[in-house]
């Protein structure tokens, strides 16, 4: 997964608990948290490439 779609799923997820706040659905506010974190995971894990390829391993 690229940085862009790491990004897009952070943004989704935040839309999500939003909306989950606003209609007072907990599940739905809980699986846009989760939704962030996977996103965020994702970038993690494709800067920690980057920075491989960068160094020369």
């Amino acid at each position: 997964m690229g940085k862009a779609k790491a990004k897009a799923k952070q943004a989704k997820g935040k839309m999500k608990e939003t909306a989950g706040k606003a209609m007072g659905d907990r599940q739905m506010q809980v699986e846009g948290r989760g939704e962030q974190m996977a996103g965020k995971a994702h970038e993690a894990a494709h800067d920690t490439g980057e920075r491989m390829k960068k160094s020369g391993r």
